[in-house]
């Protein structure tokens, strides 16, 4: 991959975070709706379809179905995603379903941590930045290098949490940390001792121990996999420092902070579902697990209204397709979420102080300069 591919690659995968102040008390962390990035499924309709469901349609009565594409840049809610696992693997008798979904994964969901992680000098650093930015897929997710739950001073564990914690979800996310880790290794088998998870077997212990290739404890505090302590100094083979800065620097200017504003989040909400799927107001409160009032006053504080973040998420976008693509201004309408042509054409103006057809007009002399 070349390095303005990866810088691209980088932007594609942004998501802006907010901690919500401690002074909101509507709902507590533990019960909040957490979001999500819809790619999370990605795979779910081909992997419901092999075991001989109805891939295509399993989706639908969630309505995700639309968003849960490959390159979706949509946000869901965790729940919802843990559901769907949960449904799935009961419909289908799979209750091996969250493990069969993190085998098919592409480690790329993790979007620019993914390239910090691949780029990184040791194994070690990368584990480092996960635990810094895996909320980067989640706010829900946490990931840490812990001291050895048994005590034994040669070894470390390597600790998932979530928020919501149901059990195919915790087999789907410590399932795509031990993938990450082989991935990390050389591809290949890198001393994993045990693993611990914090829920009764699901599926028999056979395959648990062909996944992970390891020996699997159920009923266990936390999900941890215990690995060798020299493990976090193997270095990584093929990592290129070029790309490594270009990950750390966007995810340290983008998440190094706690105090992000909730207008940056809303507006990456607007911006991952445009057109008629554009979230309205509600819809946005509940992604973020706060009442619509909460969201409200919350705004309110920064001195922005709802309708203007909409307005603002339009006119950016409206103005890309305008100057960069030839398509028609009705389906350019369509898809910033206005219902005509006529009042894409009131709103360019409004915000540009010329027609669509002349801002375009720009784009095409300025090319032939």
């Amino acid at each position: 991959m070349g390095v303005t591919a990866a810088t691209d690659l980088v932007v594609c995968f942004a998501l802006t975070w907010l901690l919500l102040p401690s002074s909101d008390k509507d709902l507590s962390l533990r019960d909040r709706d957490l979001p999500v990035r819809a790619s999370i499924l990605r795979g779910l309709p081909a992997l419901v379809s092999e075991l001989g469901g109805q891939g295509d349609a399993f989706l639908a009565p969630y309505g995700v179905g639309a968003i849960a594409s490959a390159h979706s840049d949509a946000f869901i809610s965790l729940r919802l995603v843990d559901r769907i696992l949960e449904d799935a693997a009961r419909s289908l008798d799979a209750f091996d379903f969250g493990l069969r979904m993190a085998a098919q994964q592409d480690l790329h969901i993790l979007g620019p941590l993914a390239i910090a992680m691949e780029n990184s000098h040791t194994i070690g650093d990368a584990l480092e930045y996960a635990n810094r930015f895996l909320f980067v897929l989640s706010p829900a997710f946490s990931h840490a290098v812990i001291a050895d739950p048994q005590g034994n001073p040669g070894i470390v564990g390597i600790r998932f949490a979530s928020s919501t914690s149901p059990a195919q979800g915790i087999d789907y996310g410590v399932g795509i940390v031990h993938r990450v880790v082989r991935l990390l290794h050389a591809r290949g088998p890198y001393g994993l001792r045990s693993v611990q998870l914090p829920h009764p077997r699901l599926a028999p212990e056979q395959v648990y121990r062909e996944y992970f290739g390891a020996n699997v404890v159920f009923d266990c505090p936390e999900a941890v996999l215990r690995v060798p302590r020299q493990i976090l100094t193997t270095p990584i083979s093929g990592g290129n420092e070029i790309l490594l800065q270009i990950a750390i620097n966007f995810l340290e200017s983008r998440f190094s902070h706690q105090d992000v504003p909730l207008s940056e989040l809303v507006s990456a909400i607007l911006e991952g579902q445009s057109g008629p799927d554009r979230p309205d107001m509600a819809k946005v409160a509940r992604l973020l697990g706060i009442h619509q009032r909460s969201l409200q006053r919350l705004l309110a504080a920064e001195s922005i209204r709802f309708s203007d973040l909409v307005d603002r998420v339009r006119r950016q976008q409206a103005a890309d397709l305008i100057r960069s693509t030839d398509l028609p201004l009705s389906q350019i309408a369509l898809r910033v979420g206005l219902r005509e042509q006529s009042s894409l054409t009131r709103a360019v103006r409004r915000w540009y102080g010329v027609s669509p057809s002349v801002l375009r007009s720009e784009r095409l002399n300025a090319e032939r300069d």
